[in-house]
């Protein structure tokens, strides 16, 4: 009976490891099928935690004939490898390039997990120079909020390939145009358009049931650029930096409407002499509806105003 037991055990043990781990890796991650080859990632809108492996952001992947081309590696190493399981879900074909969509964390904190694999990486000359200037505190604000012991094996790494402002990439019969237009949440923010499948990968310049963020790094009028660029695509579907796939008119009230309202209130506060302590005056309850209102309407409205003053 003691013997039959302690099988018992093991055989459960042994499901554990084999089903069960794999998909708690990336439980926080879930699959959105576009086509054949288009895919996207998109992760919680939450904080970056443990729990999300530092993956608080919309991924995406296309499968080539020769290959997988991702946008975007993750907030971590294990972050990075929880992208992987997912993306084996569809194709054992490996990753060939990864292109880093911005200076953010969550963008480039998994380039080596993907680099030993074999990728090549990509991403704007301004992209990386972001990446340069915040590495350290980057690095140590993700060991916060995810933990070291979550953070390890984690190594920031560069591009290989850097572009200045556009870069057209053939591969595997898919024609990939990337392109930084304009400072946007980060300096290098940049977009992948695929012509042929009508489909953007919108990184931080759309962000889509969350609100988004204007941080330290951020310029709200030259977002506004970067957004219009992709508009003037017209594509049929977006994926944004967070939250889910959509169309461009989603991305226009979620994003580009919000940015426009926001740089209104502002500029009309600021041309009329107001003080910095009247930023809280601006009624945005009509965007209540985005994840974090609370914890972001303060904050972005009075940067806004001071990027007004020096403009």
């Amino acid at each position: 009976m003691k013997r039959y037991y302690h099988n018992s055990i093991m055989v459960k043990l042994i499901f554990l490891l084999i089903f069960i781990l794999p998909h708690y890796a990336f439980a926080q991650l879930k699959l959105h099928k576009i086509s054949n080859e288009v895919y996207a990632i998109v992760g919680p809108l939450d904080q970056r935690s443990a729990k999300n492996l530092g993956n608080n952001a919309t991924f995406g992947f296309v499968v080539t004939k020769k290959g997988v081309v991702l946008m975007d590696s993750g907030g971590s190493y294990k972050g990075a490898k929880a992208i992987h399981d997912l993306i084996k879900t569809i194709t054992k074909l490996p990753i060939k390039y990864v292109i880093n969509l911005g200076g953010q964390d969550h963008r480039w904190f998994g380039n080596d997990y993907f680099k030993k694999q074999g990728a090549t990486i990509v991403a704007s000359k301004a992209a990386v120079e972001d990446q340069k200037s915040r590495k350290v505190s980057q690095f140590n604000m993700m060991s916060r909020l995810i933990g070291d012991k979550t953070m390890k094996g984690t190594r920031p790494l560069y591009a290989d390939k850097v572009f200045d402002k556009k870069m057209d990439l053939e591969f595997g019969g898919i024609s990939f145009k990337i392109q930084n237009s304009a400072h946007a949440h980060t300096p290098g923010d940049s977009y992948v358009w695929l012509p042929k499948q009508r489909t953007v990968f919108a990184g931080d310049i759309i962000y889509l049931d969350r609100m988004l963020s204007i941080g330290p790094t951020s310029n709200a009028k030259n977002w506004l650029v970067a957004y219009e660029a992709i508009a003037a695509l017209k594509p049929e579907t977006i994926v944004p930096g967070h939250g889910n796939v959509a169309s461009l008119e989603k991305a226009n009230k979620d994003t580009y409407e919000y940015l426009k309202f926001l740089r209104q209130g502002m500029k009309k506060l600021h041309d009329t002499g107001k003080t910095e302590e009247a930023v809280s005056s601006l009624d945005q309850s009509k965007y209540k509806y985005l994840k974090n209102y609370e914890l972001l309407k303060g904050r972005n409205a009075l940067k806004v105003f001071i990027q007004l003053e020096f403009e």
